[in-house]
Order: structure tokens, then C-alpha cells, then sequence
């Protein structure tokens, strides 16, 4: 096993990756909404819209993976000695 440090430091990076993926889903929003207002046909803007939904999705899917990762290095931490 390993020692409490270990899933301390753990948590710590892996919560620095949750706030970096939840950036990069602002970003990536701000993107998206700016190609949809000067998309020049309705086609394009549904075609971003739904990409943009999508790659929100995604970033969702990391977002609760990385809060599981947490929550399972708390334990990990709780069971480790020292």
C-alpha cells in the first residue's frame, strides 16, 4: 500500500485537472458561439451547434471521470497507513 502523502498529492492533481478541463470547456464554449454567430448559411450553424453540444458532453464525461478518480483516491488515502 501506499502512504497518505501519496493519494494526498494524488487529489491535489487531480482536482488541478478538473479545473483546467472546466477552462477548457469555457474556452471551447466561447469558440463555438462565436463560429455559430458569423457562420454564413443555417447549415453551418447547426453543424457547430451540434458540435459544440457534443465537445461540452465530452468535457462533461472527463469532468465526473476525474471526480471519481477523487473519491476513490480518498478512500485509497483513508485505508493507507501513515
Amino acid at each position: 500500500m501506499s502512504t497518505k502523502a501519496y493519494y494526498q498529492k494524488q487529489i491535489i492533481d487531480l482536482r488541478a485537472r478538473v479545473t483546467r478541463e472546466k477552462e477548457a470547456m469555457k474556452r471551447d464554449n466561447e469558440s463555438y458561439a462565436r463560429m455559430i454567430k458569423s457562420a454564413s448559411s443555417p447549415t453551418l450553424k447547426a453543424s457547430y451547434r451540434k458540435s459544440k453540444v457534443d465537445k461540452a458532453e465530452s468535457h462533461k464525461r472527463n469532468i465526473e471521470t476525474l471526480k471519481r478518480q477523487i473519491a476513490q483516491a480518498q478512500l485509497n488515502k483513508t485505508r493507507a497507513t501513515k
